[in-house]
């Protein structure tokens, strides 16, 4: 492996160069292959990566474990009630602790307002790579396979002038973190789309987030708007995406999100908003999707789905990132 990234944090995208994710997609599609041929690519043999999950996971934690046990390493996974984070552990020390017995760090922390910090505090504290595996701002590995999945679907030289909707969808189980959104905006317009999110007026992203999304768009040459019709969203879309979030901008009071959200529960994507849609167009969600309210299983079971190959691509994606970082000397690096 190159070690043109090597020790690298991979806590947003948008701290990594175009051409290094590039980098990174082209490892992950070799990756893919050889899993697909039933090669062994112990290339991180006898390393160790540290998983701290602050909440529950399905696709995170799964594909992050056999990603390393396929390089060859050994995957930890770790709670707060198994450490002394339950007694009051500084982030700073535990990364430095965690940092003189592996080779790399991830963490999925995603309490609002506190955990991009105390995932950044980690990496203070890190003197190996740290992954953000999702926080209350960003999740990078699932924006990565997202874009992974799309190029996969029209090519990696046919992005440019298509239309990637984001858009709210209503789902009654929980006030879902901002972060898939928000990673969604300050990647797809970097690889030639033009990103519209949609959502009513209660539901922004953060107002750093989204200036910062629209500087990236402007510097790539393409188009971020913002649009609070989940119909004109749709209309001429060639990926859409939509999934629920929470209203933290609007209101912290779970009730009363609760009672906002349910406002809109006609924002859910079916046939009926499909068909505003181009033909070819993809639906695509992280899952798991509240289906009923976010989507209907005839979408989401459909033929234009590809949320499974979405899934799919996390385990890819993320052993790219472990074996072009988990090299060299211990030295965690932005």
């Amino acid at each position: 492996m190159e070690d043109r990234l090597a020790r690298r944090h991979f806590i947003t995208t948008a701290d990594w160069k175009v051409e290094e994710l590039e980098q990174l997609f082209q490892t992950a599609a070799d990756f893919k292959e050889r899993f697909k041929r039933g090669e062994l690519t112990p290339v991180l043999q006898n390393l160790t990566l540290f998983m701290l999950f602050f909440e529950q996971s399905t696709r995170t934690r799964n594909s992050f474990e056999a990603g390393m046990t396929q390089l060859g390493g050994h995957a930890h996974d770790l709670t707060p009630d198994k450490m002394q984070i339950s007694h009051g552990e500084t982030p700073y020390d535990t990364g430095a602790v965690l940092s003189r017995y592996g080779h790399a760090i991830g963490i999925r922390n995603c309490f609002w307002k506190l955990g991009n910090r105390y995932i950044r505090d980690v990496a203070r504290g890190a003197s190996v790579p740290v992954f953000n595996l999702q926080c209350d701002w960003y999740h990078p590995c699932q924006a990565a396979a997202d874009l992974m999945t799309v190029r996969e679907r029209f090519g990696a030289e046919e992005l440019r002038g298509r239309k990637f909707v984001v858009s709210w969808a209503y789902a009654p189980s929980y006030q879902k973190p901002l972060s898939v959104p928000q990673s969604l905006i300050l990647l797809m317009p970097r690889f030639g789309m033009d990103v519209v999110l949609a959502h009513p007026p209660e539901f922004s992203l953060r107002p750093e987030l989204l200036q910062q999304a629209q500087g990236l768009a402007k510097a790539a040459g393409t188009r971020f708007e913002i649009v609070h019709d989940m119909d004109a969203a749709f209309e001429g879309a060639h990926v859409v995406y939509p999934k629920s979030w929470g209203c933290m901008l609007h209101t912290e009071d779970l009730e009363e999100s609760a009672a906002v959200a349910a406002r809109y529960k006609s924002w859910i994507c079916d046939d009926s908003r499909m068909a505003l849609a181009a033909s070819e167009c993809a639906y695509m969600h992280c899952l798991p999707a509240d289906r009923g309210h976010e989507v209907t299983d005839a979408v989401i079971d459909g033929s234009q789905s590809i949320v499974f190959d979405e899934a799919e691509n996390r385990l890819h994606v993320q052993k790219a990132l472990m074996a072009l970082t988990m090299t060299g000397d211990k030295r965690g690096e932005y």
